[in-house]
């Protein structure tokens, strides 16, 4: 039981160790085009979490917000994002390059995988997977707000 315990507690230190590492999506982002704006806020990384919103207006429709975290759970450094009225999601860390992060959920509809990198000084974002068979993808680049 023990060694059960310290192997349990070197994965979810390993797992915070990848969240501090993404120490550079930090900060507030923001897209703007053609009346659409899209923001999205990362608090910086403490104690293996980072917490975020995301916020899309659309010209004439209703605000859409959703809650995100990234987390040091069992599975490794996991992004588990909450929408109205839907259970959360979670999707795990892939092995990548620094400045990178690709997280993945085979077994969600859509998307299966959610990722960010540093694209100079902005932060680029997206969300991919397949529907009827087909690859889609969306994208968005975002510009520091602060």
């Amino acid at each position: 039981m023990i060694v059960g315990a310290l192997m349990a507690a070197a994965v979810l230190g390993d797992a915070a160790a990848d969240v501090a590492k993404l120490s550079w999506m930090a900060g507030t982002w923001i897209q703007e085009k053609d009346g659409l704006v899209v923001r999205e806020t990362w608090l910086a990384p403490k104690d293996g979490v980072m917490g975020g919103v995301g916020q899309t207006n659309r010209p004439g429709k209703k605000p859409f917000v959703e809650h995100v975290k990234i987390s040091a759970e069992p599975a490794g450094a996991t992004f588990t994002a909450t929408l109205p009225g839907q259970p959360p999601t979670a999707f795990v860390l892939l092995p990548g390059p620094d400045g990178e992060a690709v997280f993945e959920n085979k077994a969600h509809d859509f998307p299966q995988r959610v990722f960010y990198r540093r694209c100079g000084e902005d932060l680029c974002a997206g969300v991919e997977g397949l529907v009827k068979g087909e690859l889609q993808r969306q994208e968005w680049r975002y510009t520091r707000v602060r």
